[in-house]
């Protein structure tokens, strides 16, 4: 008898489980950096994701402070607490880094997406579609006789959800920005 080639480690569709049962589950985190508004800073951040080879799920980028010069960066990101801690200590060490915040375990927040939707359809399709958009309070912001383009505001699991209905209904082009979030509360 041959023996059973089985590749170390395991995907979710695998009968065996071989993943080392104390390696440290994958995570989440919503991080949101606030930094001088000036040119390359944001290479920078995003070298330091790459350079590591740390992945990015989600980047926003706006500046909040005209006369300060300061912008926000907020990423989305996953890996182990420990990289996690590791990604966080690495960016308080780029100069023009003023804060970091990791909103996933600071407390409270609201996290939000916007993505703008284009589906063709003629009769029932576009019917349903209306209606799927009014469910799920998403806003026709163009129209042509054989296209709609909605606007939605929500988690990225009410987008996904949305972008999941609109498929068989003939979403040709979806856009999305990515997350923005704040801490909830006062401070």
């Amino acid at each position: 008898m041959s023996p059973l080639k089985i590749k170390k480690g395991t995907t979710k569709h695998s009968a065996y489980d071989l993943r080392d049962p104390h390696a440290e589950a994958q995570e989440r985190h919503t991080l949101a950096v606030v930094v001088d508004n000036e040119a390359g800073v944001l290479a920078r951040v995003i070298g330091l994701f790459s350079g590591r080879g740390y992945n990015i799920e989600s980047l926003t980028v706006a500046e909040t402070d005209h006369e300060g010069h300061l912008s926000r960066i907020t990423v989305v990101t996953t890996g182990t607490p420990s990289v996690i801690e590791q990604i966080k200590a690495q960016l308080g060490r780029i100069v023009p880094v003023h804060e970091v915040h990791d909103l996933t375990v600071e407390g409270p927040s609201v996290e939000r997406e916007l993505a703008l939707f284009k589906v063709t359809g003629q009769g029932e399709q576009r019917i349903e579609a209306l209606r799927l958009a009014e469910i799920f309070r998403a806003n026709v912001v163009d129209s042509t006789l054989a296209s709609f383009i909605f606007e939605m505001t929500g988690t990225s699991e009410k987008i996904d959800a949305f972008a999941d209905l609109m498929r068989p209904l003939g979403l040709v082009e979806l856009a999305r920005t990515g997350a923005a979030a704040l801490s909830r509360g006062a401070e």
